[in-house]
């Protein structure tokens, strides 16, 4: 019993508290790997937050690089030796970070930041000055738009059309101190949006409807985007996919790797796809410090909300023992979380309850540390960024 194995690992230690169930861990690794056909995994960082963990799943087959959610952190990571191919996902404004990047060496060679418009370059050009050449990614819009003004998908680049991704190449290409080396196109409206959420069955066929349509459309214009940016440029990766798309995006011939980070984890956003189904790996502890009535059971703390839309699926979720629920009028709290259900006739005032958070990464910056779990007994005890010192933002 999967809750027993826990406790029993866990009994010195006060709740709240962090794990990572490392079988658990593993096994998501194995089966992201076994659904990427052979291609490479880039580590999406954000999603996981433990240095110790990023590495461990590059050390797996089928994991190369890391996807780096700001320049700050790849930098850090480099000087850490946790990989020499760090990509940052995101365009960066941090003027100290790209001044650290242009003034080393190795940085420079291993670093790639991202950039989607000449005015990304400008601001590079401003914060550091003349430099050597810096490696950027050109991020393509990938949302579906079937009508005039209909955008479905992430808000991201502005660069949509094959057009469009040919004329900023060839504009990086002109543009001295500047090596353009990479394509990124992340499907958000594949890879983070779930086929089959729970209790939803109208909205689940819609999103499959929307992703039918999506997909392939998405497959064509990729692929002629590619083929229109390597006339200018050598890439030498184009980037595609997340843990929920990996079986799609692996299917476009244009595409070298792909990128992956929650999967790893499994939180409860990610309960909701019909293809693949991740063991809950991350967990934290909370203890039980009241009962207000038979079939109640008060935790202390534990109102770490995932970040995105203010709806339901936000928030943290009771795991084990199984039949818990918070309550609707309270949720989970900052100083207090009540749940409810048969289960809780059970449960003691220093009992715990093990919860699952809605996102994979943000979790890890409510703790310090992590206790990493391997069958009934704690491996290691690992820091956090947080524990590190390191916020990212």
């Amino acid at each position: 019993m999967r809750r027993t194995r826990l406790d029993t690992a866990t009994k010195d230690l006060d709740p709240p508290f962090a794990i990572v169930d490392l079988d658990a861990f593993d096994h998501n690794a194995a089966d992201l790997a076994r659904r990427a056909a052979g291609h490479p995994i880039r580590v999406a960082s954000k999603s996981i937050r433990v240095r110790d963990l990023v590495s461990r799943a590059l050390d797996r087959p089928g994991y190369a690089g890391v996807m780096c959610y700001s320049l700050a952190e790849a930098l850090w990571l480099s000087e850490q030796n946790v990989s020499e191919d760090l990509l940052v996902a995101y365009p960066t404004a941090d003027r100290a970070a790209l001044q650290k990047l242009a003034a080393n060496e190795t940085a420079r060679q291993r670093v790639t930041i991202m950039v989607d418009s000449v005015e990304h370059l400008d601001f590079v050009d401003a914060a550091i000055g003349p430099h050597s050449d810096i490696r950027v990614c050109l991020e393509l819009d990938v949302s579906w738009r079937p009508l005039p003004g209909v955008h479905i998908g992430p808000r991201r680049s502005p660069v949509h059309t094959p057009a469009q991704a040919a004329s900023l190449a060839a504009k990086i290409a002109r543009r001295s101190g500047f090596t353009l080396v990479g394509v990124m196109a992340y499907e958000g409206q594949i890879a983070g949006l779930g086929d089959n959420p729970p209790g939803q069955p109208l909205r689940a066929l819609a999103i499959r409807a929307i992703q039918a349509k999506s997909g392939p459309e998405l497959i064509g214009r990729r692929t002629a985007v590619v083929t229109a940016v390597r006339q200018v440029a050598e890439l030498e990766f184009v980037n595609g996919g997340g843990t929920g798309s990996l079986e799609l995006t692996g299917t476009d011939p244009s595409v070298t790797e792909l990128a992956a980070g929650s999967g790893l984890f499994g939180p409860t956003l990610f309960d909701g796809y019909q293809a693949f189904k991740p063991e809950p790996a991350a967990l934290f502890a909370l203890p039980v410090v009241r009962k207000p009535a038979k079939r109640v059971a008060t935790l202390f703390a534990g109102g770490y909300i995932a970040s995105g839309t203010p709806t339901p699926d936000r928030q943290p979720s009771p795991y084990l023992p199984e039949g818990l629920k918070t309550l609707g009028l309270e949720g989970a709290g900052e100083v207090q979380t009540p749940v409810t259900g048969k289960a809780a006739e059970q449960l003691a005032i220093g009992d715990r309850v093990w919860m699952r958070h809605a996102k994979a990464g943000e979790l890890f910056e409510r703790f310090d540390e992590v206790h990493l779990v391997h069958g009934d007994r704690i491996e290691r005890t690992v820091p956090t960024y947080r524990g590190e010192r390191r916020n990212f933002g």
